[in-house]
């Protein structure tokens, strides 16, 4: 699926990245603790969050996420959506809450990481 796509799945307004719709996405990740997100993302995921600081483009530089949306209609400073554009991320904000984004999500066919922690 492009992001694109996802921008209509979750009813999203893209902040930057317009040149970039259409990467594909796999995966989801809908995490507010970086430290989540850091041991389940895996190649071509979207990250859905609340948080709106930098750290989540570190996270999402680290990994190579393409694609952050925040949640809730949050909106981030403009230092962030710079930093996003420098680094070649999309962001898109939606109204729907972290939970009905992934489930709108999931059910249009993207899946979250298989990977679990140990016992």
């Amino acid at each position: 699926m492009t992001i694109q796509e996802v921008v209509q799945i979750v009813d999203a307004r893209v902040l930057c990245g317009e040149d970039k719709l259409f990467r594909e996405i796999t995966t989801a990740c809908g995490a507010d603790l970086m430290s989540d997100v850091l041991a389940f993302v895996k190649d071509n995921t979207v990250l859905i969050t609340g948080l709106t600081n930098m750290h989540v483009m570190r996270t999402a530089e680290m990994l190579d996420i393409h694609c952050v949306i925040f949640a809730r209609g949050k909106l981030p400073q403009e230092e962030i959506l710079q930093e996003a554009q420098k680094l070649g991320i999309v962001v898109l904000s939606t109204r729907h809450t972290t939970y009905t984004t992934c489930g709108l999500l999931y059910q249009a066919g993207i899946r979250g990481t298989e990977k679990s922690n140990p016992a």
